[in-house]
């Protein structure tokens, strides 16, 4: 009865799209990569990703697109549309305002307003969003196949599938790649040491995607994948099963030169590993797109492709542009071909974005800091946004399409960060330092004034410093040592000036 209310409700409330079939939305977010790295965006060296490509050929690929550097504040952001200095979720081990137990209570998720709106909604693959599991109500996914370590299925479930003979007791260095550890709908997913975790929650989706098809109600389909997140594991495609982690070398005793031969190789090998990750996402994505057209509906669906943040080591965690600077694509019913976009967007737009593609309408007191992207997909208008932002911890990111101001903060002694006239170039190529500039000076003012207009971000003075939490934080980190990382680019991609 709950759900048939839903379903009229959403038939009488959405006048944008109730004379025609409400649409589908399929949102993919792969896990520790840069947007450099899908052959979209022309930049060297990236991954060959077709199927990307054809979603970003036929609607939209942001050329710019903003998350916080790193998982848990990126995937907060994404649930609710609200940056962390609202949430108080601004580092994986940054959580204020008690964040962690009630993101979801302070603030509706998208899930459980498309949901309580007559959607089926789904997730598959990596949460890690707070204390609230995906499954939860307050969340709002009805179902979900979800990777999870035998004991954390034990702890949400009261059954270990290791201690009852469901799984053998194998060391593996990760359980997300080969012989998956899952839970699916309160129950342990029985695996094989053959299977790959992204196929069978793969198996999952496609299932989900076909039932609701045949009942002929509406979906909300969220793939967080954890491609190509480390371990770079083999695939089904290359390389052997199981092998899960690459073994480095041991240089001991070997000479300069061929300490460097080796080391070398071995890099190279790790980056095909990495590489072959992101082609095998790109090959389940093409999957996921043809059951739709097998079932009708793929040209009533959004198709959303984006990255929680940038690439491990070289980006993650890194409040500079690369940490923060994501790949963003779609496409749908409605959408204008537009191929690449110099638009901006952030992930602080992708929650009212999926209600706007729902017709859902979100509670009067809530309040989102970003806002659809639709009227722009649709060519309603042909501008979206001035300004984009983006954080780790206590650094802050924020740009237009012109000028950045990235690694500010004044925690870290920084709280004049570093300014640049980018023009229209980005990956950090031909980036122009204009710190103290006249000609820049409004520039400069333009995006103090943002980031002072809204709520504090980890000052020295903030609360979290004196919670239980920030004390351990500050107790347990070497606040020099994490500075010289959250600051600065990776030395592989320092194309800029950054000098002190």
């Amino acid at each position: 009865m709950k759900k048939l209310f839903g379903i009229l409700f959403f038939l009488f409330t959405a006048p944008s799209i109730a004379c025609s079939k409400p649409a589908n939305i399929i949102l993919i977010l792969a896990d520790d990569v840069s947007a450099d790295m899908f052959s979209c965006y022309e930049q060297a060296d990236s991954a060959h990703t077709p199927n990307i490509d054809q979603i970003a050929a036929n609607g939209v690929c942001f050329r710019t697109c903003f998350a916080p550097a790193i998982c848990a504040p990126s995937r907060a952001c994404l649930m609710t549309g609200v940056y962390g200095n609202r949430t108080g979720v601004f580092r994986n081990d940054m959580w204020a305002f008690d964040s962690r137990g009630t993101l979801f209570t302070a603030q509706p998720s998208w899930a459980k307003l498309i949901r309580d709106a007559g959607y089926a909604t789904a997730i598959a693959g990596k949460w890690h969003c707070g204390a609230k599991e995906a499954w939860e109500s307050v969340v709002g996914f009805d179902e979900y196949c979800l990777w999870e370590s035998p004991g954390k299925i034990e702890s949400h479930f009261g059954t270990n599938p290791i201690t009852t003979g469901q799984r053998d007791d194998v060391t593996l260095p990760d359980t997300r790649y080969w012989y998956p550890s899952m839970v699916q709908n309160g129950h342990y997913v029985p695996v094989d040491k053959n299977d790959f975790g992204p196929d069978k929650r793969l198996e999952f989706l496609l299932n989900f995607v076909e039932q609701k098809t045949r009942e002929k109600q509406p979906f909300l389909a969220y793939w967080p994948t954890v491609i190509p997140h480390g371990p770079y594991s083999t695939t089904p495609d290359h390389g052997d099963v199981l092998d899960i982690e690459q073994e480095k070398p041991d240089t001991a005793g070997m000479q300069r030169d061929q300490k460097l031969e080796v080391m070398n190789q071995y890099e190279q090998e790790r980056q095909q590993r990495f590489i072959h990750l992101i082609e095998h996402l790109d090959k389940l994505i093409g999957k996921l797109v043809a059951r739709t057209k097998q079932l009708g509906i793929y040209d009533n669906t959004y198709f959303i492709f984006c990255a929680d943040n940038g690439t491990a080591v070289t980006a993650k965690d890194r409040g500079v542009e690369r940490g923060v600077h994501v790949p963003f694509v779609v496409q749908g019913p409605g959408i204008k071909k537009r191929g690449l976009t110099d638009e901006l967007t952030d992930f602080s737009d992708i929650a009212p974005t999926l209600l706007d593609m729902t017709g859902t309408t979100p509670p009067t007191d809530t309040a989102f800091d970003g806002k659809s992207l639709l009227p722009f997909l649709t060519a309603k208008t042909d501008t979206h946004r001035e300004w984009i932002y983006a954080y780790t911890g206590p650094v802050q990111v924020v740009r237009t399409k012109t000028h950045l101001l990235e690694a500010v903060s004044p925690f870290y002694g920084k709280p004049e960060g570093r300014f640049y006239y980018t023009s229209d170039s980005r990956f950090g190529r031909n980036y122009k330092r204009v710190d103290g500039e006249a000609s820049h000076a409004q520039d400069r003012q333009r995006l103090e004034a943002i980031i002072a207009s809204l709520p504090s971000h980890l000052e020295e003075d903030h609360p979290f410093w004196t919670s239980k939490l920030g004390t351990r934080w500050l107790h347990s980190n070497d606040i020099e040592e994490a500075a010289k990382k959250q600051l600065y680019n990776h030395s592989d991609y320092s194309f800029y000036d950054e000098t002190d």
